[in-house]
């Protein structure tokens, strides 16, 4: 019984952030919009947009192989999979005897969501598709490592690297109880949001420049229903990596028991949290303009020095 249950704790919080991930999106277009002095579109254009591709039909290179129609499906498995193992309104989610909750495994479904993304772009033989994909390695080789160290620098004061169990760690401190590696890896976090979610000033999501196309540079060979679970996955990757932010430093709020109080509670947690994050990238790209691309690597860097500089000083 333990085990359905948290099965279908894991089933409900994944479908919460697979549902809300298009309306993160969209409250940060608007934001942005607001900040530019502009009306911009619904907060619920991405779902608009999600339906819109959903009723089209599929275009596909005459290069492209068989693979290239089950990439989309795969990327979105992978992400969607991430998803579920994140603590989002119950911290002990991750403490059962299933594979729910490991940050290492988390990291690594992205990883391969982002290798695949590359591989069915270059799969479809276009100039750009590739471009994009050798962009977006490049990328991902600065932000994975520094990622991975946020990971182990949180897991080593945890004993574990089962979200589950240490977001309850963190729930157990005083809000204001951080040291030096706490801050240090909380602003390499701050630091790779921007590169993981594909914003400025590392991408430009809103791009219509070729040249310029990172994330967006691998989609287009893909079209229809295809483009729209990329679309979808692509949401769900931001708010992956939000709720993975919140799960490590602030899971504040999460309910202890399963009542309909206490799951109100910490949804309204979850949701103010979000926004404050939400807030956070709209003011950044309104406020920057996108980095030159052999600028990037220096950008990322200082999130990988910050990640280092966190796990050695818990090791010392």
């Amino acid at each position: 019984m333990a085990s359905i249950e948290h099965i279908g704790a894991a089933c409900a919080q994944t479908g919460l952030l697979v549902v809300l991930g298009p309306l993160v999106t969209g409250f940060i277009q608007k934001i942005k919009a607001r900040l530019q002095c502009r009306q911009g579109a619904s907060v619920w254009q991405p779902y608009q947009d999600l339906a819109k591709l959903l009723r089209k039909g599929t275009v596909q290179s005459d290069t492209a192989s068989p693979f290239f129609q089950v990439v989309p499906v795969l990327v979105l498995a992978a992400t969607v999979t991430a998803a579920a193992m994140l603590p989002v309104l119950r911290s002990s989610v991750g403490s059962s005897a299933l594979p729910f909750g490991d940050a290492i495994l988390l990291v690594a479904l992205l990883a391969l969501a982002r290798f695949l993304l590359a591989i069915g772009a270059l799969d479809a033989g276009g100039a750009f598709g590739g471009m994009g994909a050798s962009r977006e390695m490049t990328v991902g080789l600065l932000v994975e490592p520094a990622l991975m160290l946020v990971v182990f620098s949180v897991a080593i004061v945890g004993g574990t690297t089962e979200l589950g169990d240490l977001a309850t760690r963190r729930h157990t401190l005083a809000a204001m109880a951080w040291q030096a590696p706490d801050l240090l890896a909380f602003f390499a976090m701050l630091v790779l949001i921007p590169a993981e979610t594909g914003r400025i000033p590392v991408d430009n999501p809103d791009t219509h420049l070729e040249l310029t196309m990172l994330h967006e540079g691998m989609l287009l060979e893909h079209s229809g229903p295809g483009l729209a679970c990329i679309a979808l996955a692509t949401h769900t990757k931001q708010i992956v990596i939000l709720s993975l932010t919140v799960a490590l430093f602030c899971p504040y709020g999460m309910a202890q028991d399963i009542t309909p109080e206490a799951l109100g509670l910490a949804l309204a947690a979850f949701v103010a949290k979000l926004f404050v994050f939400v807030v956070f990238l709209g003011v950044i790209e309104s406020s920057y303009a996108k980095m030159r691309f052999f600028r990037v690597p220096q950008f990322l860097a200082l999130g990988l020095l910050c990640a280092f500089l966190s796990l050695a000083l818990r090791i010392l």
